[in-house]
């Protein structure tokens, strides 16, 4: 199936192959056309595998910019997800010039609260600050038509049931609502079809990532330690060509800085960096003209490169799906593969995760004297 047989317009489609986008993905294919129809819809599919384009296209297609109200919220638990939709939302804009607004914690509230006094039809938040401004009556969602809870499974982890109580208290009755999550235990179940009306379950089973090619390390240090650690493997490794993962872009701007200073040739790759700069970047790694790229989750979407022989996670993923995502991008085609993965103490229940999920106890790495931190 296509776009187009999806019920996604030209101008869309346009937008998409601008970006690379030409097939869709199976949780897209599953699910577009019946949130298209204003069916609620639970959906299962791990990160990496097109969900927020599942819901983002349909939502888009039904919100009518002539109606001065907000027609779509979309609430997800970390403000790294929300700054991730609300910049493909802003891609899509392209094709239907709509109103929206990022509403998370850390970004003015004063410059939202301006925005807001114009005509919002698309609000992606987090929990906390949308209450915040519901309590100060400056958004009004008596009118919504769809509702979506993304990382429903991530939602009940971090303790946000009551907030979702109360964020659909002030939702109007006949709203569609979406449910999307990674794992679709019997508590995202029952927290679903509280809020949904028969709804319809897509499920997407994640593809096996096969690590056996993988070769696995874990170095514990701090946080304060940490760019020695890594210098110190990079400089025993000396790898052919290598991806640093790093969690936010930031990280990724000061690791940059540091590893230029001591004479490594890196580049870097986030979402901050116009488009042609990153098409650029990727060519000149491709052929190999500098050894370390440093990137975020985000940038490294569909990252297909051959030749990466080594991956470090300067940072711990989120989620173990990240883990396998980023480790994936080596050991490919039956080629050796090798990733280091630096934690700090407060990582180590995100790594008994990993563990647990690729069922292997990752060995412990030690540097020089086996002295880490």
């Amino acid at each position: 199936m296509n776009f187009k047989e999806l019920g996604i317009s030209e101008a869309m489609i346009k937008v998409l192959k601008a970006k690379g986008i030409t097939q869709p993905t199976p949780v897209q294919v599953e699910s577009i056309g019946y949130i298209k129809d204003g069916r609620d819809v639970i959906g299962e599919a791990q990160t990496g595998t097109g969900k927020t384009l599942a819901f983002l296209l349909p939502i888009f297609e039904n919100i009518s910019p002539s109606l001065d109200a907000v027609q779509a919220l979309i609430v997800t638990p970390t403000r790294e997800l929300a700054i991730q939709i609300t910049e493909e939302a802003l891609k899509l804009k392209e094709a239907k010039d709509i109103n929206i607004l990022a509403a998370y914690g850390g970004k003015d509230i004063g410059s939202q609260l301006k925005k807001l006094k114009g005509s919002i039809h698309l609000i992606i938040a987090t929990p906390g600050r949308l209450l915040d401004h519901l309590e100060r009556k400056t958004i009004d969602l008596s009118n919504l038509k769809t509702f979506v809870l993304d990382e429903a499974d991530q939602m009940l982890l971090m303790g946000f049931k009551n907030e979702v109580d109360t964020i659909i208290k002030e939702t109007s009755k006949n709203r569609q609502t979406l449910c999307f999550s990674a794992t679709l235990n019997s508590e995202v179940k029952k927290l679903a079809y509280r809020y949904m009306k028969d709804p319809l379950t897509v499920s997407i089973k994640k593809e096996e990532v096969t690590l056996n090619t993988i070769k696995q390390h874990v170095v514990e240090t701090t946080d304060r330690r940490k760019q020695d650690a890594l210098c110190t493997v990079l400089d025993q490794d000396n790898p052919f060509m290598a991806i640093i993962f790093c969690r936010t872009k930031r990280r990724a701007d000061e690791l940059e800085v540091v590893l230029y200073k001591r004479g490594y040739n890196c580049e870097k790759l986030h979402s901050d960096i116009t488009q042609s700069k990153r098409e650029r970047i990727m060519k000149a790694f491709k052929n190999a003209n500098f050894q370390y790229l440093i990137a975020t989750d985000v940038a490294s979407r569909g990252l297909d490169i051959s030749g990466v022989s080594h991956i470090y996670n300067y940072d711990i993923p989120e989620s173990v799906e990240g883990y396998i995502h980023r480790i994936g991008r080596t050991g490919r085609a039956g080629e050796e593969g090798y990733t280091c993965l630096f934690i700090d103490p407060k990582d180590k229940r995100m790594l008994e995760e990993i563990e647990e999920t690729i069922k292997f106890e990752i060995p412990r790495r030690e540097l020089d004297g086996g002295n880490n931190g």
